[in-house]
């Protein structure tokens, strides 16, 4: 005869009484349509101050900058996202080991120009350098393209066109200062870096998917991470452009150093995708033209989510020293480029 227990009152999954119904913690559980009825409740309970906010002047100005950058830059975006998961899923890595020359300091500058003529941005830039890495090109050549493609491919170009109608030297600054500093990066590690800085990624970024699969996984990701950085850089630029008082921003753009210095802060800080970080630029009108061009330098090279990727592709200690210097480089190239072109 089997024998059963009966657990004793008042223990086990559901206390008597209950009702078998949910435990009390998952009753109390934040589920998503349960916030967004209590935001439109409390929309509702304050549309009196709500409404004027909304009619406030600062607001106003707020909102048509953030607009104005977010539609000017969303076409460049999108179309650099398709091109680069293009690229970066149906280009086979072994294209550009054959493409490049045996000799390291040969292939520096033609990796670089590589990367003026494939568009990506910098999300892409990244798995492709570690692939060509893993497939036996010379870690100076990978690390010269992964800064030159997101900096000076056709789309970014041709968005910064857009973004300064007035000011086409700008188009020329950026694509040199760019590309200089990627070729003097690739250069420097060629001489000064050492093989235990770098750890070669262990596998292919959309390895075991198909083609298909690989390329809308690649545009999902790049839409949802590249387009939550343009809306956080439009933001920041419509606060600058409408909160920040003016005389802030007129002590900062006044001085040659500090302007330069301030703005390429504000590029590793906002991490903005390379097609959309032009509009962001134009925005910002107090600058000179330098600083300006110091923030579209930096920007693709050296940022947030840049070093977090790099870190996770070739190696802490790699990332530690090879963002610190290319900023710096950037800095300085971009000073003289402005100087000089502009």
């Amino acid at each position: 005869m089997a024998l059963t227990s009966t657990p004793p009152r008042g223990t086990g999954p559901h206390r008597e009484g209950d009702g078998g119904a949910a435990p009390p913690e998952e009753s109390r559980h934040l589920t998503s349509p349960l916030l967004l009825t209590l935001v439109l409740l409390t929309a509702v309970m304050f549309q009196d101050p709500v409404r004027r906010a909304l009619a406030a002047p600062v607001t106003q100005s707020w909102m048509t900058v953030f607009v104005a950058v977010v539609l000017q830059a969303l076409p460049f975006l999108v179309l650099g996202v398709l091109l680069s998961a293009a690229i970066a899923v149906f280009v086979p890595p072994s294209f550009f080991a054959r493409a490049l020359p045996d000799r390291t300091g040969l292939a520096v500058p033609v990796a670089g120009a590589a990367g003026a003529v494939l568009p990506g941005c910098e999300c892409a830039s990244v798995p492709v350098a570690g692939a060509l890495v893993r497939r036996g090109v010379a870690p100076a050549a990978a690390l010269t393209f992964l800064l030159s493609a997101p900096a000076v491919n056709p789309i970014v170009l041709t968005a910064t066109a857009v973004a300064f109608p007035d000011e086409p030297r700008m188009v020329l600054a950026r694509f040199v200062a760019s590309l200089l500093v990627a070729c003097a990066m690739g250069w420097l590690w060629q001489r000064l870096g050492r093989t235990d800085w770098l750890r070669p990624p262990a596998r292919a970024s959309y390895e075991g998917r198909s083609g298909g699969a690989a390329f809308w996984g690649s545009v999902r990701h790049d839409v949802v991470h590249a387009g939550g950085f343009l809306v956080v850089g439009a933001m920041a630029a419509a606060t600058l452009k409408a909160v920040v008082p003016a005389e802030w921003l007129r002590a900062a753009a006044d001085s040659p150093v500090l302007s330069v210095l301030a703005l390429a802060a504000l590029a590793v800080l906002l991490s903005i995708c390379s097609e959309a970080d032009a509009f962001v630029a134009a925005s910002l009108t107090q600058f000179s033209l330098t600083a300006r061009l110091t923030f579209l330098v930096v920007g693709p090279m050296v940022d947030l989510k840049l070093f977090a990727m790099q870190a996770g592709t070739f190696g802490r200690a790699f990332a530690l020293r090879f963002a610190p210097v290319t900023l710096a480089l950037a800095v300085a190239v971009s000073a003289v480029t402005g100087a000089v072109l502009l």
